[in-house]
């Protein structure tokens, strides 16, 4: 996964505008999308990244195939096919045409220092999407494509995340969850001594438009639990003031990445990990102790 869509993130529901912001301490992200077409949101286009970028760091090529089908397509992010205006078939579609019809803009400010620096992109440079959301098993007369933009492919294999597309599919059902378990498993990649992040830091960058803060501190906790079923390696607690990090292995070490570029899965290459359990298997929770 790209570092700059770990450190702030998509939105988790519906924007009323075409214009979005996630601010995470100097880091800014700015999303701005077609106003007919609207901003990516939720759990599809977060699958879809995933994907899309470990397919890229893997492949090493810019432009990627993404299936004969769509329904196999949608098999690889583990979501089934299904039909009508509201099936998972034109919600997937939709959400895809979203993401790669916005414009991102990354920005960094340190005011004490009178410092600033900024980069914009967009995720594809070019997209094909030839699939039919009513009939997602036949195969179109040409392949449905996405060619990612320079801009992009090079932050992306330059400063990828290693992320376990199976904790991701465990996790499909919840934007929050997908976000958290990014986060943290790139936090714990260059983390050497404990840390409190604050409640308030951390509803700034994932769930600025939760409301209240203890609203955002109870939904917080929830899916982190969830996180923690499919990452039971992550070293951390709830202190009243933040969430408190120890050093701890990261889900999927960084080494993975040499292995997907050498053309190996990030199934493969996790399962040889000692200590890396599958989503599916993985030990109970247990509250952590500070």
């Amino acid at each position: 996964m790209a570092r700059i869509l770990v450190q702030a993130t998509l939105p988790h529901s519906r924007p009323r505008t075409h214009e979005f912001e996630r601010v995470n301490g100097r880091f800014t992200l700015h999303m701005n999308a077609p106003p007919s077409v609207g901003l990516p949101y939720g759990s599809y286009p977060r699958l879809a990244l995933a994907w899309l970028s470990t397919e890229a760091v893997r492949t090493r090529s810019r432009e990627l195939e993404l299936g004969p089908t769509f329904s196999s397509f949608m098999y690889k992010l583990s979501l089934t096919p299904v039909t009508g205006k509201r099936g998972t078939t034109s919600r997937l579609r939709d959400q895809l045409h979203r993401l790669f019809s916005t414009t991102i803009r990354c920005s960094y400010t340190d005011q004490d220092k009178g410092q600033a620096a900024g980069v914009g992109y967009t995720i594809a440079h070019k997209h094909q999407l030839w699939w039919s959301p009513r009939d997602p098993n036949q195969q179109p007369l040409w392949s449905s494509v996405v060619v990612l933009s320079t801009e992009f492919y090079d932050e992306l294999v330059g400063h990828a995340v290693p992320i376990d597309l199976r904790a991701l599919k465990a996790l499909k059902s919840s934007p929050l969850a997908l976000d958290i378990y990014s986060w943290l498993t790139y936090r714990m990649s260059y983390l050497r001594k404990p840390c409190l992040i604050p409640w308030e830091a951390l509803k700034a960058q994932f769930g600025a438009a939760y409301g209240r803060p203890r609203d955002f501190k109870r939904k917080f906790l929830r899916h982190l639990r969830d996180v923690l079923h499919v990452y039971p390696g992550a070293r951390l607690c709830e202190r009243p003031a933040g969430l408190f990090l120890q050093p701890s292995r990261t889900h999927l070490p960084r080494r993975s990445l040499s292995d997907l570029k050498a053309g190996e899965t990030g199934r493969g290459a996790a399962s040889r990990e000692r200590g890396t359990n599958s989503p599916g298997r993985s030990a109970p929770h247990r509250r952590r102790n500070c």
